[in-house]
């Protein structure tokens, strides 16, 4: 998943304005949410969530650090 630092939006900015993060996320296929500068979160459309062939019966735990395995070095260079 590449990305664009355009899908980057504020935690309070997801908050207040949900209906924004999702029309990025419609146009885009996937939202990064900032908490305090930092990634935290990934908001993605249902579809590209299938895509990525994760396990059927895969906890939100293990989906979660399957993500973050293989996008490591894009969430890193955000941090920066």
């Amino acid at each position: 998943m590449q990305i664009n630092t355009n899908n980057l939006v504020s935690i309070t900015e997801a908050n207040q304005n949900f209906s924004r993060v999702a029309r990025l996320v419609d146009e885009n296929g996937a939202a990064v949410i900032l908490k305090n500068n930092v990634p935290r979160y990934v908001l993605l459309e249902f579809s590209q969530f299938q895509n990525e062939e994760l396990a059927d019966f895969a906890t939100v735990e293990e989906v979660g650090e399957s993500i973050v395995k293989r996008h490591l070095s894009a969430f890193q260079e955000l941090a920066k």
